[in-house]
């Protein structure tokens, strides 16, 4: 895990929010170069499936031309919703860092369960959080409470 990439995730989080997108960012990461980077523009595409994690995914295979993200790491703002925890274990991408938590413990155990989940193709995925919490936290409550006063 190295802090420079989180600068990167708060960059692309940032794109986000200024689009008025909820600010979700995420870079993807292989052999210390930055392969893939996104942001989420579900809003400005009406499409559920335009999360940061998928759009960095989508582009990290298209670096890579392969779809086995094999010995990738992904950064992400928050972290990973269920579908998205899902691609990434599917991607067989190793390391996910997370800079903020997901306050719902239910929705904590969904993901852990996702990413520990041992079958014949796929490894277990590292999943670490709260590991860059003070200024993203501030991010989404801006974010957030810019809604509320619409």
């Amino acid at each position: 895990m190295d802090k420079k990439y989180f600068d990167l995730v708060y960059d692309e989080s940032i794109k986000a929010f200024d689009l008025n997108e909820v600010p979700i960012g995420a870079i993807i990461v292989k052999d210390g170069s930055v392969i893939a980077s996104a942001f989420n523009i579900k809003e400005s595409n009406n499409c559920s499936l335009d999360h940061a994690e998928l759009i960095a995914i989508r582009e990290a295979s298209k670096v890579l031309n392969n779809w086995r993200l094999n010995d990738c790491d992904i950064y992400v703002s928050l972290d990973p919703c269920p579908m998205c925890a899902s691609a990434i274990k599917q991607a067989r991408i190793k390391n996910v860092y997370s800079a903020l938590s997901n306050t719902d413990n239910s929705y904590t155990s969904i993901i852990n369960s996702i990413f520990n989940l041992s079958d014949n193709t796929n490894d277990s995925v590292d999943f670490q959080s709260n590991l860059d919490v003070d200024r993203f936290k501030i991010l989404l409550n801006k974010f957030f409470e810019k809604q509320r006063n619409k």
